[in-house]
């Protein structure tokens, strides 16, 4: 029950670092450079400290060990900027392929549609792809060709957290 109560808790403090990542990107524009890197900062100092805790409750308690993986691997995950945007690493670390493919494909209505540049957007593309990608998740051609052409892969794809991340999940399934 207090296992319980403890995992809980730490989603939930996960999902609000995760929001203030997120939120920070948002309000990007409207802030000055050095106070934007200083809550960076501060946020990526947070995520430290929060996989400091996740470490020390885990330590010789297999259960909960394997509870909180997930949680632990999201923190690596952005701790290192294995992925720059916090809702892909949010799905990337919860292994929810579906809504990645969501988020894709409200990147593409958005391109059509002309609320989102066609050059911004596709960084934001190759960073799901690869995320889906090491989910094991199948891409088509086209998306494969997107990815060979990209700087951007060799970027992701050497993260050594990227690749502990995936072996972590394909462990634990």
């Amino acid at each position: 029950m207090s296992e319980d109560i403890l995992v809980k808790n730490l989603k939930q403090q996960l999902d609000r670092l995760f929001n203030q990542l997120a939120d920070l990107e948002e309000c990007r524009e409207d802030l000055e450079d050095d106070e934007y890197e200083e809550t960076k900062e501060e946020t990526l100092a947070q995520l430290k400290e929060f996989q400091e805790s996740l470490d020390k409750a885990t330590s010789g308690n297999i259960t909960l060990q394997d509870e909180l993986s997930s949680l632990k691997l999201a923190t690596q995950a952005a701790i290192s900027s294995a992925f720059k945007t916090p809702e892909v690493m949010r799905l990337f670390a919860k292994q929810e392929p579906t809504q990645l493919r969501t988020l894709l494909t409200q990147i593409d209505r958005d391109v059509v549609l002309g609320k989102r540049n066609p050059e911004d957007s596709k960084q934001d593309k190759i960073e799901i792809l690869t995320a889906l990608k090491k989910l094991g998740e199948q891409i088509s051609n086209e998306e494969e060709l997107l990815l060979q052409n990209s700087v951007k892969l060799q970027t992701v794809s050497t993260s050594e957290v990227g690749d502990h991340v995936l072996s972590l999940v394909q462990n634990k399934s």
